[in-house]
């Protein structure tokens, strides 16, 4: 009697355990589309607003604007790939997520000396606040840096493993 119990305590475990797989595949696949469907979308609008720009013959003055968009088209490819990898493993692999960060970091970065550059006559107050932020950034990309290769040395194993 008890290990009749017990079978159908596993049995249970597992259906559910089946199920919360299936709602996390679920999630992931819409997570996905989502994606996709905004780094279409943010291509197309850049590729519509380049030619603006460029047949109005202002490129110079909206490159900022332009570059923030390609980072950030990249940004999002890169979270595509760090659902489909987190989809395709059933696991928590860090290196996806450490290259989405680089990659936000950097755009700030660029973003930010950019409209650094752009801006004149600044006070040394916001002069001041644009060094340390361009130093908390340059210290965070050293960090994912050094994860990464880190993690390249270890052989980039999973980090959480579900079972299937």
């Amino acid at each position: 009697m008890f290990v009749a119990s017990t079978t159908k305590q596993a049995l249970s475990r597992e259906w559910v355990a089946r199920a919360f797989t299936a709602v996390e595949d679920i999630v992931y696949v819409g997570l996905a589309l989502l994606l996709a469907g905004t780094a279409l979308v943010l291509l197309i609008s850049g590729m519509i607003t380049f030619g603006q720009s460029l047949m109005a013959g202002a490129l110079t003055n909206n490159v900022v604007g332009l570059l923030d968009r390609i980072l950030l088209i990249v940004l999002v490819v890169e979270l595509l790939y760090t659902v489909q990898v987190s989809f395709r493993e059933h696991g928590l692999i860090p290196e996806p997520f450490l290259l989405v960060g680089l990659i936000a970091a950097i755009r700030r970065v660029l973003v930010l000396t950019a409209q650094f550059a752009e801006a004149h006559d600044q006070p040394a107050q916001i002069f001041q606040h644009f060094i340390v932020e361009l130093s908390v950034l340059t210290l965070l990309i050293v960090a994912l840096v050094v994860s990464l290769v880190l993690l390249k040395k270890q052989g980039g194993k999973v980090v959480a493993e579900r079972s299937t």
